[in-house]
């Protein structure tokens, strides 16, 4: 399985991706999950995929060689004009990967399963996070809900409701995305490091840091370590029930 999590703010754009695939308990590996289009004063495009991981593959090599617009133009995400254009472009790639691949799986009994997170900003466009489902269709993170989630995505959205807002510094977005992962990684066994972390500041049309995360970290183990030390304070400092004095 997999977890990804994007967050669109005010001042740019954080993505972090998980990269353990399964297909069995004894059958796990590692891919990388996020992709990315950088042209240095053009654009800065990224993109996060969860679900059947040939699915997802043959949807970033047709982004990488072209799918038609209406026009019958063969548009790359190194081509199209703007953020909104490239989300069409995807949805566009994702119904040609089912066109080709769903008849063959369905016949196999297999899903055609894979959601994508799509975000960047492309010279004269704002900052944009996008949404995908198995349908191509998609969403928009806005002001009032700037992250948007893939994957095993239940286990790291309390601490993401209670700390994200639109407003908020890029270092702040970047906790709040590693504290995510963190609580996910403790939950569920399908998820797994390494991770691999994406931070964007708003107009620099690049990528200002790109980074693996592995289990020897120094300042992953530290959030881990001290996230879980406040937990246990702050639970411990809830005083209990007075009516189970009398229990």
């Amino acid at each position: 399985m997999t977890y990804c999590v994007g967050i669109a703010l005010q001042n740019g754009l954080v993505m972090l991706a998980d990269t353990r695939t399964n297909a069995g308990v004894d059958d796990i590996a590692t891919f990388q999950k996020m992709s990315v289009w950088e042209a240095p004063g053009d654009r800065m495009i990224a993109l996060c995929t969860s679900g059947n991981l040939a699915v997802s593959q043959a949807v970033v090599d047709l982004l990488d060689e072209g799918v038609a617009n209406d026009a019958g133009e063969v548009e790359t995400l190194w081509t199209v004009s703007s953020m909104f254009n490239a989300a069409r472009l995807v949805s566009r790639a994702v119904r040609a990967v089912y066109c080709e691949h769903g008849p063959a799986m369905r016949a196999q009994d297999m899903q055609f399963s894979q959601s994508i997170l799509l975000g960047g900003q492309i010279t004269g466009s704002q900052v944009r996070l996008f949404q995908f489902y198995p349908a191509g269709n998609y969403i928009r993170a806005t002001e009032d809900t700037p992250f948007l989630q893939i994957g095993e995505h239940k286990y790291g959205k309390p601490i993401l409701d209670r700390t994200v807002v639109h407003d908020m510094p890029l270092e702040d977005a970047v906790r709040a995305a590693l504290v995510s992962m963190d609580s996910t990684l403790r939950s569920n066994l399908s998820v797994g490091l390494p991770i691999d972390l994406l931070v964007y500041r708003r107009d620099a049309l690049r990528v200002g840091a790109r980074r693996r995360i592995h289990d020897n970290d120094p300042y992953f183990e530290n959030l881990r370590e001290g996230w879980s030390q406040s937990l246990r304070a702050a639970y411990q400092s809830i005083a209990a029930p007075e009516w189970m004095r009398d229990i």
